[in-house]
């Protein structure tokens, strides 16, 4: 029972502290590799001691303590000039005042993220590295978000963190005319941290995904309140989250957006996103996120007129498709393409990216083919589809929601 605790209270802390952290632990050495191994080492020390000491009062200071004494015994390892003695002592007192006063220890996330977007990261590793660094999710997990192997995505990851240091990348904000850019992978990380824990409903961990998500979107917004694309993609969550509690019936099957009951969407949610989306449109110019953002709140128009403007969300999915040209989007219009033009129009689209490799294990491109396929009456099509989309789904409410529909196949 004790070990149990103790491990509920490591998981805990590595939930809810873990980016904190690694950024106050890498920001003065900019090695955050070293910071993630320190860490690591932390908690594998804490799953020893504390079933057998108990959990202490304050466990941030205690990992960080642990890790402040194994990244000085690193650094001193690799430095025995008097310069770089004078550098870790430095480092270890400022680690040693946080460390006995968790309560102020400096949040350096947000710095920590914009030095994982720097122009002398590789361009598609700033996102994932930043998921890796600040959420702590695994190679694997961000190599299924960004569509990339995971052993490929596990070797670029550690080259960029070994670039960091390399480059001696500052942890600050950037000046207003290169934030532009690194704020794209600031951006980009944070919706995909949001997208993975709103895919997997049900999962408390990964449900506290979202939240962070959001809290970290509102933080950008509070910091670099002029940028719409901020807001944007800040709205474009509140408008998903608003329909949380919808998305599961009272027996906790899962429910699509079509089936389900607006009166259980959430209004103030929505009424931010939507001040939210108009600020972020009237400072322009428009971006992904808007018009992501805008797609969600021609779905949410349900609330008042009873019916989703599907014209609206196809035209919209258009002008997204043209800026992103990505496999996703073109997956996501079939949805409301067949709603305006028929499920034929839709598969035609799907078509279009059926030889994407990227798409043969992607469970929601098979689940999506699946659905049209019924709705064409193409019942083998539909049957082979859904066969595939129910062994890669990995929510049980969302295999057994595939599973109804494959069983109707047979029924009709």
């Amino acid at each position: 029972m004790i070990a149990d605790e103790a491990r509920q209270a490591a998981e805990r802390v590595a939930r809810d502290s873990y980016g904190r952290l690694v950024a106050f632990l890498a920001a003065r050495t900019r090695d955050v590799a070293g910071a993630e191994d320190a860490l690591a080492e932390a908690f594998a020390s804490a799953l020893k001691s504390w079933p057998e000491d108990g959990v202490p009062a304050n466990p941030d200071a205690w990992l960080l303590t642990v890790a402040r004494r194994r990244q000085t015994d690193a650094a001193r390892r690799r430095q025995t000039r008097t310069a770089g003695e004078v550098h870790i002592q430095l480092m270890t007192e400022e680690l040693e005042e946080a460390a006995a006063n968790p309560e102020i220890i400096p949040d350096r996330r947000l710095l920590l993220m914009f030095a994982c977007a720097h122009p002398d990261i590789e361009a598609g590793m700033r996102a994932p590295l930043i998921l890796q660094t600040i959420l702590g999710l695994t190679a694997i997990d961000i190599a299924a978000a960004f569509l990339i192997p995971p052993a490929t995505m596990g070797q670029r990851l550690v080259r960029a963190k070994a670039r960091i240091k390399e480059a001696g990348v500052p942890f600050a904000i950037p000046e207003r005319e290169d934030l532009a850019e690194r704020l794209d992978a600031v951006l980009e990380a944070i919706y995909a941290a949001y997208a993975k824990g709103w895919t997997e409903i049900g999962d408390t961990a990964a449900e506290r995904l979202t939240d962070e998500a959001i809290w970290l979107g509102r933080l950008v917004v509070s910091l670099l309140p002029d940028e719409p694309e901020a807001k944007g993609m800040l709205a474009l969550m509140l408008y998903a989250e608003a329909r949380r509690q919808a998305r599961r019936d009272a027996g906790g099957a899962y429910v699509s957006l079509e089936e389900q009951d607006i009166t259980l969407w959430d209004e103030p949610q929505i009424v931010t996103a939507e001040a939210l989306l108009h600020d972020a449109n009237a400072a322009g110019p428009t971006g992904r996120y808007q018009i992501e953002a805008a797609i969600q709140s021609a779905h949410i128009a349900r609330r008042v007129s009873g019916h989703a403007n599907w014209d609206a969300v196809v035209a919209l999915y258009d002008v997204l498709l043209r800026l992103t040209q990505s496999p996703v989007v073109v997956l996501n219009r079939a949805a409301a393409l067949m709603e305006v033009q028929g499920p034929e129009a839709a598969l035609a689209s799907l078509d279009t990216i059926a030889d994407d490799r990227r798409m043969a294990d992607y469970q929601p491109y098979w689940a999506a083919r699946g659905h049209l396929a019924a709705r064409a009456g193409r019942k083998a099509e539909a049957h082979e589809a859904l066969t595939l989309a129910i062994g890669l789904a990995t929510d049980e409410a969302v295999r057994q929601y595939l599973s109804g529909q494959r069983s109707k196949l047979q029924d009709g």
